[in-house]
């Protein structure tokens, strides 16, 4: 009897605590239908850019990214394109050195995206831009990408998220990378703003406000700089804005092993970030900084393919030994699918359904594992190309 306690006692927590992570992302995921971008007028008033491209191994993107966002429709002398080299060939550097940017070649011992910015913003003074935004070597934009955030800070903005969007789709594991970031998109973006709320950064087409990254940019220290920029903005009470129809093409992950090495780097980084950060949750309450709260509250919650695995192990568990009790597990296993639709657009949940569904399991017992294997991380993410 007294054993029979224990378990119920351990299945209703381990429930509770699934169902608070479920029903926060659920809020959010319906949130996200009620979003409207916001719409910045046009404006004459053209601000400096400083365009940041680290490049760690690049050499088969980086020279076609560089030359895709040289068709800027801003005009050129208000924005100067940096590619920070590092660990790249001779023959890579060549070539980007024939173009119109500037050319920073670095060779790190232990090579981060920290300290590739730190390198690049340590070349200019304080007054040399209004504005810095950080691209990946494999991101490509359209020719209004500039023109778009130009009118955006115009406004009053001083830190924005583009639109990530994948620009290969080829395997099961790039089309489930794809839908995961859209799911992102949807949950702690939109959603976020649909509530006035600050929207996650994701890495990459990620603007800022020159002298507020300069002065801020020296607290990078992990490979999850996307993490600590958002907890250096919040805690200073900065709103980050989300442009959903901004768009950035990003490569996908094509391999599971990459997937689930990439995944175990920010899933440190972010585990990192909310330890670091639980000690300011007083001072949140206290100046009611609910943006901040709110982010360390989206630290403490598991990955989504965890929680997926995780629930639909738990209900089948508790199936075998009490049926009634199952059943609130089986409700929480239908209300992450109906997440997942609700989160995903139309025609990427059909990719998903020819593609990605057979990978699903696979790798989230990829990702569970990856909770043995947490550890501080400070190296490149890396994306290897052209295995599509």
């Amino acid at each position: 009897m007294g054993f029979t306690i224990v378990l119920s006692i351990l299945d209703w927590v381990i429930f509770i605590l699934v169902a608070l992570s479920v029903l926060y992302l659920i809020i959010y995921g319906i949130a996200s239908k009620f979003y409207r971008e916001k719409q910045f007028p046009d404006t004459k008033d053209f601000r400096k850019v400083l365009v940041l491209f680290p490049a760690y191994k690049e050499d088969s993107v980086i020279v076609n990214s560089v030359n895709e966002f040289l068709k800027q429709d801003y005009p050129k002398e208000f924005y100067e394109l940096v590619v920070i080299s590092d660990h790249m060939q001779d023959s890579t550097n060549e070539k980007i050195g024939q173009l119109p940017v500037n050319l920073l070649k670095v060779t790190f011992e232990h090579s981060s995206k920290a300290k590739a910015l730190n390198f690049a913003m340590d070349q200019y003074d304080a007054d040399s831009f209004n504005i810095v935004t950080i691209l990946d070597a494999d991101n490509m934009v359209d020719a209004s990408y500039l023109s778009t955030i130009n009118k955006a800070f115009s406004f009053g903005v001083k830190a924005l998220q583009a639109h990530r969007i994948a620009k290969n789709m080829q395997t099961g594991v790039a089309v489930f990378d794809a839908v995961s970031e859209e799911v992102n998109h949807s949950i702690f973006r939109k959603g976020h703003c649909a509530f006035g709320l600050s929207s996650a950064l994701v890495g990459s087409g990620m603007a800022f406000e020159y002298k507020w990254f300069r002065e801020n940019v020296t607290c990078l220290k992990t490979a999850g700089e996307d993490k600590e920029l958002e907890a250096l903005l919040l805690k200073q009470s900065i709103k980050i804005e989300y442009l959903d129809t901004l768009y950035v093409k990003d490569e996908k992950t094509s391999q599971d092993n990459v997937y689930s090495s990439q995944r175990q780097r920010w899933l440190s980084a972010q585990y990192t970030m909310m330890i670091s950060n639980l000690c300011n949750i007083p001072m949140c309450i206290r100046t009611r900084n609910i943006n901040y709260l709110d982010k360390i509250v989206q630290w403490m919650l598991l990955p989504r393919m965890v929680m997926f695995g995780l629930t639909g192990l738990m209900a089948v568990l508790v199936l075998i030994i009490d049926q009634e009790s199952a059943i609130k597990w089986f409700i929480l296993v239908f209300l992450l699918i109906g997440l997942f639709v609700i989160a995903t657009p139309d025609g990427l949940l059909k990719v998903f359904i020819q593609k990605s569904w057979k990978t699903v399991p696979k790798l989230c017992f990829m990702m569970f594992l990856n909770f043995f294997k947490i550890k501080k991380d400070k190296k490149f993410i890396h994306t290897p190309h052209g295995q599509h």
